[in-house]
């Protein structure tokens, strides 16, 4: 069952930390000085266009956090619902959404064709197919 609770806690970290591309492109963009003391004249309405690999990297970052709700909500009820053979599953289940949502960030962010949807498609199975192990 920890590694269950592990594999929750990085995911949680994964999604804390798929902000730093994108962040560090602003920094770059924007320049130092103003990204740390005020925004660029006109911001938001007039903001610099970040890098294309960037703006690919915030939409990652923005659907793992949309995606997270779903994923602790069914881990935690799975978990506590679940027998213990049950649990060795769900335990396989959430480290394939966790490496499938990581694969999905560095997919999205270089913007390999055919591959973001299949790889998404695979982190919201592991979500299903958890919540089903324990309902049906």
């Amino acid at each position: 069952m920890e590694y269950i609770y592990q594999y929750l806690i990085l995911s949680g970290v994964l999604t804390l930390l798929l902000w730093t591309p994108y962040i560090l492109s602003r920094v770059f963009v924007w320049g130092l000085p103003t990204f740390l003391f005020n925004y660029p004249k006109g911001f938001p309405a007039e903001e610099p266009t970040p890098p294309l690999w960037a703006q690919r990297a915030k939409r990652a970052h923005l659907n793992m956090v949309e995606t997270m709700p779903a994923f602790i909500a069914v881990l935690i009820g799975s978990a506590s619902l679940a027998t213990e053979p049950q649990l060795d599953v769900i335990c396989h289940l959430s480290r394939i959404f966790l490496v499938a949502r990581a694969v999905y960030a560095v997919v999205y962010t270089l913007g390999i064709p055919f591959l973001r949807t299949p790889v998404y498609l695979v982190s919201w199975a592991a979500i299903l197919v958890m919540a089903a192990t324990v309902l049906l």
